[in-house]
């Protein structure tokens, strides 16, 4: 059992928009984290709604798009920036 913390939740989040996490992988973490790991006692309702969205981003109808991504981070305290450099 680990503590899931905002810092944790955005590195995640980070990981999948840098493409190291598939959204299989991430959203595998989301649901054993609801399940078995406790959320920082100061954001735990934040972190767990959070948590919770990323856990369905799997069914179609929820999905996991840029504009959540951004959503997610910045309830969490944090913002997305997008970096465009030649190959």
């Amino acid at each position: 059992m680990s503590l899931v913390t905002c810092e944790l939740v955005a590195e995640k989040l980070g990981a999948y928009l840098h493409h190291d996490l598939s959204l299989s992988a991430l959203v595998d973490w989301a649901e054993s984290a609801l399940m078995n790991d406790d959320f920082d006692p100061a954001h735990s309702a934040t972190i767990r709604d959070a948590v919770a969205k990323i856990g369905v981003a799997d069914v179609r109808t929820f999905g996991l798009a840029w504009e959540d991504c951004e959503q997610l981070l910045s309830q969490l305290g944090y913002s997305a920036q997008i970096n465009i450099v030649a190959r």
